[in-house]
């Protein structure tokens, strides 16, 4: 049938650009450092050293996801070319949907992992810290902050990543005044780093009486989560640390005991602060990692040679520097100003649908490299 044979012309023309894709994430490097690790955990001094093993370990399991992806999306490729052949050859029109997703479904998953080759920055396959401030407008803001906090957990729990609550400030009726979440997994920074600034809410606000339309700002700021791995040196008389009790839920469970932990880094007034661990201890561990993460992240963007050469108070995030709006009224809308791209399925986009504008930026980034 002539269906199925441009399907399984459309689905061959993609052959090539599968193939190139193994050798641009380095398969056979890959399979060749996985041997090797493995190798090394036979030995029987691995475990001596606790830590390297660790470290081994968690290396070994990044490089099987790694690969087991790629197997994969070459084995749907595999079988959805068989499966046209077969219904080609048998004539059975009642497999042409079946098919059809079968090549959209391939296409998309090609695409993404394709995209993913581009994330070649020093900390783009690190974890992300996202730090939510809601803009002024009070309560509506605070709302709006809320709302992008659940969107970010969601496109965390769509691409199975870990995604925990580090601080978490309530608003004073509604929503958040600032929030950060750590969302663990391979790339997590570097797919988040594009969602760094103000977001932009239009919508009839329901704390309005009148129900008059509204317009608020929320900030989002993206840093790579710095591990043991990057050496960071930070005098520690430049370091201030303030006790407090937790102040909220949070929509989980928070220690109400005098724990919560305020970390302000002297020299340029940052501040990053931990309520949700069980100690002192463990959260000025956090607050420590999540200060040593914006200290480094500022040091990259800025060019600097160390973190001594950062001068003066940083500020968050200029408002008015939007780079995405979300339109609820008169018509619904998200469209993002710097790549143009746009989704109308707003519910969609607030449940945590955002690879549509993440790729679109990737791609704008790959562009202008070249």
């Amino acid at each position: 049938m002539l269906q199925f044979e441009e399907m399984r012309l459309e689905l061959l023309g993609y052959k090539d650009k599968l193939e190139d894709l193994a050798d641009a994430l380095g398969m056979k490097k890959m399979q060749a450092e996985l041997a090797d690790l493995k190798e090394k955990t036979a030995d029987t001094d691995f475990w001596n050293d606790i830590e390297n093993a660790q470290k081994v370990n968690q290396r070994i399991a990044a490089l099987e996801r790694r690969i087991k992806a790629y197997d994969d999306l070459h084995a749907a490729f595999d079988d959805t070319l068989t499966l046209i052949e077969l219904a080609d050859e048998e004539g059975d029109e009642s497999l042409l949907d079946e098919c059809r997703h079968g090549v959209n479904d391939f296409v998309e998953r090609l695409d993404a992992m394709t995209l993913s080759t581009l994330l070649t920055g020093e900390y783009d396959s690190k974890n992300a810290i996202l730090t939510f401030h809601a803009g002024a407008g009070g309560t509506e803001a605070q709302d709006w902050a809320q709302m992008l906090f659940r969107m970010y957990t969601r496109w965390g729990e769509r691409h199975d990543f870990k995604v925990s609550t580090l601080d978490y400030l309530d608003g004073e009726e509604a929503g958040l005044k600032s929030a950060v979440l750590l969302i663990e997994g391979e790339n997590a920074y570097g797919y988040l780093k594009s969602e760094n600034g103000i977001h932009r809410l239009v919508r009839v606000s329901p704390f309005d009486a009148e129900g008059r339309r509204h317009t608020s700002f929320a900030s989002l700021e993206v840093m790579p989560e710095i591990d043991d791995s990057v050496d960071v040196e930070i005098a520690p008389e430049d370091i201030k640390m303030d006790v407090y009790r937790s102040s909220g839920a949070g929509g989980q469970k928070v220690n109400k005991t005098s724990s919560a932990v305020r970390l302000t880094h002297i020299p340029t007034g940052i501040v990053c602060s931990c309520q949700v661990e069980r100690s002192q201890h463990q959260n000025r561990e956090v607050a420590m990692r999540m200060l040593i993460s914006k200290l480094v992240e500022i040091k990259e963007r800025e060019h600097l040679e160390k973190i001594s050469d950062i001068k003066g108070v940083q500020k968050e995030i200029a408002w008015g520097s939007q780079i995405r709006s979300y339109v609820f009224m008169p018509y619904t809308l998200v469209k993002d100003h710097r790549t143009g791209f746009e989704n109308g399925n707003i519910n969609a986009v607030m449940d945590g649908d955002l690879d549509g504008f993440i790729n679109a930026y990737l791609k704008m980034q790959a562009n202008k490299e070249e």
